[in-house]
């Protein structure tokens, strides 16, 4: 039953970025250039490897790097957002992403360690 949650789960995903790609959606990168539409939809399918990786990667260390990996990704995804938008504080939140991402990648490392954080 889990299994097959998942692959339903797998399935409406690609199809939404199936329809994503393929249809013609008016969407806030419409008027800007290919190249950042282009952007968006590579770091969307990125974000569904990551996803893949942390859900069923094989030991906890994979899980973490690739928790980490989506947390840059997110700050690509501020960044592409800041430029047809105008709009410079995505990439306020793009770095105060990136800092607390860091430091919760530490703090996971250090408990899969299996050390205390005051250590």
């Amino acid at each position: 039953m889990k299994r097959l949650r998942w692959f339903l789960g797998l399935v409406i995903i690609t199809g939404i970025i199936a329809v994503i790609i393929l249809d013609h959606i008016p969407s806030l990168l419409e008027w800007q250039s290919p190249f950042l539409k282009r952007a968006f939809f590579i770091l969307i399918l990125c974000a569904a490897f990551c996803l893949w990786r942390i859900l069923l990667g094989p030991t906890a260390s994979d899980r973490a790097a690739a928790l980490d990996i989506m947390g840059i990704l997110i700050v690509g995804f501020c960044a592409i957002l800041s430029i047809p938008t105008g709009r410079d504080w995505y990439i306020d939140i793009g770095i105060a992403w990136a800092l607390q991402s860091f430091i919760s990648i530490l703090a996971l490392g250090k408990y899969l360690e299996g050390r205390r954080f005051d250590e």
